[in-house]
């Protein structure tokens, strides 16, 4: 089941390819808010947002119609044929992970960062009420959950969440909008415009992602054809690394590509709008990275620190076993960690 339900994650990295292209650009045009004015940056989160949703749906009607495929490349076949409806159901978990990426990117470059916790408390208090309604063992009585059940409450969680994030958004917008003449209907149509701008600014992280995220899927169908054992421990190498490991790592990026958008924008506002095409000398460029320089020091620290102690400790061991139940797949989680010293630098 382990191997059935990692099929989510695996559909979340076809969506990071989306949410990481657009929405990782936001910062050098909506965190410009040294040049941009206030209805400029609502405007472009709005047209960012119809974008995601739109590439979103379009991906989890894909993936939707496409859940044999899926299945013959990322589950094992001891598992494929039970997975097809888990699949399904965790296709649509793109449409709302598309647009948590465009409000939580957009509104944390406009300095709303609580939104986006707006956004993961919801969510996580979905989560735990669903969890102990449905199937934890103080569960209502009478039901036997299955991998289908885990599926239909994350996806109920994230749409909670995504819904939270659009109407806490539209509210505060409606309220910085309230005070300038730009009525909220203009300030929120999509344009065209808003979108070219939008696509400059994300097309390289699109394509570093789109490049990146290829190479695991490959390496992901790889392992998989090595059988249930391999898969599964894969599949807990992946929950470890990304539910300890990349959870530091995740808030400080967020956080330095606010800063190093915002110091953009500021160097951007003092060479002025009207040079097109303006150039940083080697001292700009240094102050306007050293968010992003201090975040790397410090997430290399506690990423050594982290590796080392889950290790050598037997601590990742222990971990994998509890959440795999086999002592063979954790063995082979033990290994994939001791090899992953490129993780360390990945993060």
């Amino acid at each position: 089941m382990v191997a059935t339900t990692d099929a989510y994650t695996y559909i979340g990295v076809f969506a990071e390819v989306i949410n990481e292209g657009l929405p990782r650009g936001v910062f050098t045009v909506i965190g410009d808010r040294s040049s941009r004015t206030i209805q400029s940056r609502i405007n472009l989160t709005y047209t960012l947002l119809y974008t995601q949703s739109i590439l979103g749906l379009l991906l989890s009607v894909i993936f939707c119609s496409a859940a044999s495929s899926f299945a013959s490349s990322f589950v094992p076949p001891e598992t494929r044929d039970a997975s097809l409806t888990y699949i399904r159901i965790s296709s649509f978990s793109t449409l709302f992970s598309a647009i948590n990426a465009a409000v939580g990117a957009a509104t944390r470059a406009l300095d709303r960062p609580d939104i986006p916790l707006a956004i993961n408390s919801v969510a996580t208090f979905v989560n735990i009420i669903l969890d102990l309604a449905l199937i934890s063992t103080v569960r209502a009585p009478g039901l036997n959950p299955t991998a289908n059940t885990q599926a239909g409450i994350r996806l109920a969680c994230d749409g909670c969440g995504a819904l939270a994030g659009v109407l806490y958004f539209i509210f505060t917008s409606k309220k910085s909008l309230s005070t300038t003449p730009v009525s909220m209907k203009l300030a929120t149509k999509p344009n065209f415009i808003a979108l070219k701008q939008l696509v400059r600014a994300g097309v390289f992280t699109f394509v570093e992602s789109a490049v990146r995220n290829a190479l695991y899927l490959w390496l992901i169908s790889n392992i998989v054809s090595m059988g249930n054992t391999y898969a599964t421990a894969w599949g807990v190498f992946n929950t470890i690394r990304w539910g300890l490991i990349m959870v530091p790592v995740q808030a400080l990026e967020a956080s330095a590509v606010t800063f190093v958008g915002h110091k953009w924008g500021a160097w951007r506002g003092r060479v002025g709008r009207e040079v097109r095409m303006a150039k940083a000398g080697w001292m700009d460029i240094w102050k306007i990275v050293q968010p992003a320089i201090k975040s790397f020091f410090i997430v290399f620290w506690i990423e050594i620190l982290l590796f080392i102690i889950l290790a050598y400790t037997g601590g990742v061991r222990s971990f994998a076993y509890y959440l795999s139940n086999s002592e063979t797949a954790a063995e082979v989680t033990e290994m994939m960690w001791k090899m992953d010293l490129w993780g360390v630098f990945g993060g």
